[in-house]
């Protein structure tokens, strides 16, 4: 994962976080997006994040985690 500076951050479009109205959690690749599961999770768990705002985190990354999935070779069938 790249490291996100405080520069690369304020370029990221808000659409891109998995809470964009606090510009938290970023989902902008792979690698962030699965971060943002695990420290979702942490944040849950210590009680500094609602069970509604967790669950969009999760959805969301779950999207960008899906939609950035590498695709599959189709199987030939062997005759």
């Amino acid at each position: 994962m790249v490291k996100l500076t405080a520069r690369r951050r304020k370029r990221i479009p808000k659409s891109q976080f998995a809470l964009p109205a606090e510009r938290k959690y970023p989902i902008h690749d792979r690698a962030h997006a699965a971060n943002a599961k695990a420290r979702a999770k942490q944040q849950l768990n210590a009680g500094n994040l609602s069970q509604s705002k967790y669950n969009t985190v999760i959805r969301k990354a779950n999207a960008k985690l899906r939609a950035t999935a590498p695709k599959k070779a189709a199987k030939r069938k062997k005759k």
